[in-house]
């Protein structure tokens, strides 16, 4: 690696941390002020552990995080007095612990080509817009991509595809409003294979979990598209808004029954103090974190990183090294 490179690179990151931090600055700052006015000028013991653990689970990172994070700080050198800083320290590395296993890479396998994602999630996620970023992402990987308008509920969803796919030079399939999804999504697949496409992303209509014929629906496109291949599809991403916070839980409950949940990608963090409910998504579903949107353009939805997570979350003012 050249040096020119590996600066670019360096810029990149510093880019990515000043919009992560920036886009995690609600969550960061409830989570640090609740933390600073405990421990400001007081000591380490059970009645201040308890009530960060309290703070902790009001942040949304989950019980078992809370308790881990309260444990670690009880067990720590600082018998006496601790800094707001050193506890934030403790529960980024607490975090970390939690996030770790789950931050993983969307991989495209060349081998299946066209690789099918599917994409789903309730109305107002940020499902379509987050088709259209990896889109761009995996264009300027040099892949051929095609976009499938399966939302055929909302006639605003197919257009705002159709201008994605224009915008990225990605291929693009649809049908009028109200065209049976299913069979939508069948020709989608077919057209896929025969262009040589690389990556197929299938957008679906938003459905509210408790909907059961909405989810009926889903079914049934899963169950469409595998008479064209039985094997796809090869990823199932469902996209969460963490403004919904505990909400969110439930979701990915109902919808990995359905659909068989692959991977998460998780948008909005910069609209909400609750990005701390990604870190319960992991402990209790333990499913891969493949994205995370923290703004309106294509540079804001990136691969999630564990240790950047939970080192913003926490209100630590440096990315990782």
């Amino acid at each position: 690696m050249n040096e020119s490179t590996t600066a670019e690179d360096e810029k990149q990151k510093k880019t990515w941390w000043q919009r992560l931090t920036g886009g995690l600055k609600r969550s960061s700052s409830a989570l640090g002020g609740a933390i600073s006015d405990l421990v400001s000028k007081r000591k380490l013991d059970e009645a201040t552990l308890a009530e960060i653990e309290d703070a902790l689970i009001r942040a949304d990172l989950g019980i078992e995080t809370a308790r881990r994070v309260a444990k670690a700080l009880g067990e720590s050198r600082h018998a006496a007095e601790i800094t707001p800083d050193e506890v934030k320290a403790v529960v980024a590395a607490e975090v970390e612990k939690v996030l770790a296993p789950v931050a993983q890479p969307l991989v495209i396998e060349a081998a299946k080509k066209p690789f099918v994602i599917l994409v789903i999630g309730v109305n107002g996620s940020g499902k379509t817009t987050t088709i259209g970023k990896l889109a761009a992402k995996f264009r300027a990987e040099g892949r051929a991509v095609m976009m499938a308008a399966g939302d055929t509920f909302r006639a605003a969803a197919i257009d705002q595809l159709k201008i994605w796919a224009g915008r990225t030079g990605a291929k693009f399939i649809a049908r009028e409003a109200g065209a049976d999804a299913a069979g939508l999504v069948f020709d989608a697949v077919a057209a896929a294979k025969a262009d040589g496409v690389d990556v197929l992303l299938v957008d679906t209509a938003g459905r509210l979990q408790n909907r059961l014929e909405l989810m009926n629906e889903l079914e049934k496109v899963l169950r469409v598209m595998k008479k064209v291949d039985a094997s796809v599809p090869h990823a199932v991403l469902l996209v969460l808004d963490a403004t919904v916070g505990q909400n969110a839980l439930s979701q990915v409950e109902i919808f990995q029954k359905i659909a068989g949940v692959t991977g998460l990608v998780m948008t909005k963090l910069d609209g909400t103090a609750r990005g701390g409910i990604l870190v319960a998504l992991a402990e209790k579903f333990k499913l891969p974190v493949h994205f995370i949107g923290v703004g309106e353009s294509v540079e804001d939805l990136a691969p999630f990183s564990a240790r950047d997570f939970s080192r913003a979350i926490a209100g630590l003012d440096s990315p990782s090294p």
